[in-house]
């Protein structure tokens, strides 16, 4: 997937999510059950001030939200509901993380692809095998589990 053309979706449109805890910049593509988006970790992301100065390192806790919120995406677009008016789209709770593995630090400069594919989706619960890619090279993974509701 990671040849796919970018696909413009308003990512802000589809997550409730705002900086400095936005951590997906950009969709990429969804083909079926599987997805990719992007994260570009740039030495400005105000995590890497405490963790940790002299050797900046993306929370391994950040790069799972990172897949979660990817994976709010996915799920979004492969459903239609970024067709939806602003607001109208289910919102997505992590309700689950089993399986994480952390194979490879994530520094500055680094752009994360953030994939998965759609295991299970019935009656608004979700689960998701997702991997955080840096190029071809595994940095995390996980299983992870969601409930969703329609936004308030």
């Amino acid at each position: 997937m990671s040849d796919a053309q970018e696909t413009p979706i308003d990512i802000r449109a589809l997550l409730p999510h705002r900086y400095p805890f936005l951590f997906v910049d950009a969709f990429v593509s969804q083909e079926g059950d599987t997805f990719e988006c992007r994260k570009n970790v740039s030495h400005g992301e105000p995590f890497f001030q405490g963790h940790f100065p002299q050797e900046p390192v993306m929370p391994g806790v950040l790069i799972l939200e990172a897949l979660a919120q990817a994976a709010g995406v996915g799920l979004a677009v492969r459903e239609g509901w970024h067709r939806r008016p602003r607001g109208d789209a289910p919102i997505g709770y992590l309700a689950g993380v089993d399986n994480a593995k952390f194979k490879r630090k994530v520094v500055p400069g680094d752009v994360l692809r953030l994939t998965g594919t759609i295991t299970l989706f019935r009656r608004r619960l979700c689960r998701v095998a997702a991997r955080a890619l840096v190029g071809e090279e595994v940095a995390a993974e996980a299983e992870l589990s969601f409930v969703f509701a329609d936004q308030p």
